[in-house]
């Protein structure tokens, strides 16, 4: 039975990495979601990294990166373009903007549900400066009129379009500046192949030791001016799923325990008593995580159980 309990406890930990519905069962509501909400992601602001050097973790994936720009910059070219896809909450935006400033270059940034027509996406072009960056986060949910648009753009830096109909349409071409195109996304299948394709460089991200994200966390404990020490660190990193953005989210709720009920201190005591309260056990698992695992084990003999069952059985 605990080989199962801890079989369950590392799915869920995967599980919590992916994207997931909005609401209290797996989306923003739960302190563990790596998913953001607008709030939170102007907070995020605040504690990102401005270089590769000051990155935590990743470590491959920032050498191969280094090399790159190091060659783009000595031979004063556009970055080749770039694919990040990995579980949300990692750092894929947060190194967009990192590429930017290692490149001297400026970014525009947006997402594939903002892309509505192909017109926004030649608005966003066209106003790109020599070598810039224009990031486009989720672009899995990528209009396909504005993919396409993407193809021609990518590859030669044109924009073809046409003006009028029949005998007196007229083909046009615009040039555009070279630039370079970041994606990010969580769901890399979901990208169509031409589009894919297109990428010179394609980079996973994947989720963090505890050792790295307490080093993120007393980055983080740093700049909000907030004392804690290295074994409260690692108590936070070893239950946030590893993930960044989730270990993030527990310090500032600890912050808050902590000046209210322990002078402004995070210690391992206080870290426990406040991530108690927070529900979140020492396998990073929460209420719902707990309600679901009990639910599969006990009721259902370790399943399979069907996802509309579960989420009935559970009140979710």
């Amino acid at each position: 039975m605990t080989r199962a309990i801890e079989g369950q406890a590392r799915a869920a930990r995967v599980a919590g990495g992916q994207p997931a519905a909005a609401g209290p069962a797996g989306g923003e509501g739960r302190v563990v979601s790596a998913r953001a909400g607008d709030e939170e992601r102007i907070f995020e602001v605040s504690l990102r990294p401005r270089s590769l050097q000051e990155f935590v973790g990743q470590d491959a994936v920032k050498e191969r990166l280094s090399i790159f720009v190091q060659a783009a910059r000595e031979r004063g070219e556009y970055l080749d373009h770039v694919l990040l896809y990995g579980p949300p909450g990692l750092g894929k935006t947060t190194l967009a903007y990192i590429l930017a400033h290692e490149l001297g270059v400026g970014i525009r940034t947006t997402s594939g549900p903002a892309i509505e027509r192909a017109g926004d996406m030649v608005a966003l072009l066209t106003n790109l400066e020599h070598r810039d960056i224009l990031f486009i986060d989720e672009v899995h949910r990528l209009n396909r009129k504005a993919e396409e648009t993407l193809y021609p753009a990518v590859e030669d830096f044109v924009f073809d379009w046409v003006a009028g109909k029949g005998p007196t349409a007229r083909s046009h071409r615009i040039t555009l500046n070279q630039f370079t195109l970041i994606a990010a996304t969580t769901r890399a299948g979901l990208l169509t192949s031409p589009l894919r394709d297109r990428f010179g460089i394609i980079v996973h991200l994947g989720f963090y030791s505890p050792t790295e994200l307490t080093l993120i966390v007393q980055r983080a404990a740093r700049i909000l001016g907030v004392e804690i020490t290295a074994e409260a660190a690692y108590e936070v990193a070893r239950r946030a799923r590893g993930t960044p953005r989730v270990a993030n989210r527990l310090l500032r709720r600890l912050r808050d325990f902590a000046q209210v009920r322990a002078d402004g201190v995070i210690t391992t005591v206080v870290a426990r008593e406040g991530l108690r309260l927070l529900e979140v056990d020492e396998a990073g698992l929460d209420r719902v995580d707990q309600q679901m695992l009990k639910t599969m084990i006990f009721k259902y003999n370790g399943g399979p159980v069907g996802l509309e069952t579960l989420a009935a059985a559970i009140g979710e």
